[in-house]
């Protein structure tokens, strides 16, 4: 799953986005209005972290251009102002939920989770095939009943093979969605996350090489 944090409270919003990727969420970060809408011009999100006090372009005017421009995106606003006419006002400029400061991060994870549900096909929240088992909400993977340790984007791209159901999926898709905008593609990352979690999910290998196309559990 990939994350935009939009908070002008710098140290608030890097908190949130590396707490996101310890939960082996892409994320990446905006500081104002306007730089907000220009990641999401070119980026495919599948959730928005929107703090509605933003500087440049006001967190509205953020959630109006986004249904304006029919961005497939899930966004989750963010205020100081907890009301309920406030959180009316939020929900019917096109925001899908709305979360009061100071809050819980555990919540916050758990709305970025269910809005991310939405955002794609759903997903049961354990994933199973060839022998392996994901449970996303524990982070937690087995391989024949034994407790596989992964990394966190090992975990991700193992996520994203299991929610193919058996289908390829390409690198570009799993640097989209396993990784951040400021992840060099011809780093070669994907491969080598892709030796190291071969390695630990151990033999008879499940992951497969599509020359040319990508990669499957079949």
């Amino acid at each position: 799953m990939r994350v935009l944090v939009a908070e002008d409270e710098v140290v608030l919003a890097d908190s949130i986005a590396e707490g996101l990727r310890l939960q082996a969420l892409a994320v990446d970060t905006a500081y104002d209005g306007d730089a907000a809408l220009r990641r999401l011009a070119v980026n495919s999100y599948d959730v928005l972290v929107l703090d509605r006090d933003l500087p440049v372009v006001h967190g509205d005017d953020v959630c109006r251009a986004v249904m304006n421009a029919g961005w497939d995106v899930r966004m989750l606003m963010l205020t100081a102002s907890g009301g309920l006419s406030d959180r009316v006002a939020g929900l019917s400029l096109g925001a899908d939920d709305y979360l009061p400061k100071p809050f819980a991060f555990a919540e916050l994870v758990a709305r970025v989770r269910a809005l991310g549900r939405r955002a794609r096909p759903a997903a049961p929240p354990v994933l199973e095939r060839a022998g392996i088992r994901l449970d996303t909400s524990r982070r937690q993977v087995y391989r024949d009943g034994h407790h596989v340790a992964l990394s966190r984007k090992e975990f991700a791209v193992l996520e994203e093979l299991l929610r193919a159901d058996g289908a390829v999926v390409s690198t570009e898709q799993l640097l989209e969605r396993a990784w951040d905008e400021h992840t060099d593609p011809f780093t070669g990352v994907v491969r080598v996350t892709m030796l190291t979690l071969r390695r630990k999910l151990g033999p008879p290998q499940v992951v497969t090489t599509v020359t040319g196309v990508g990669y499957q559990i079949p």
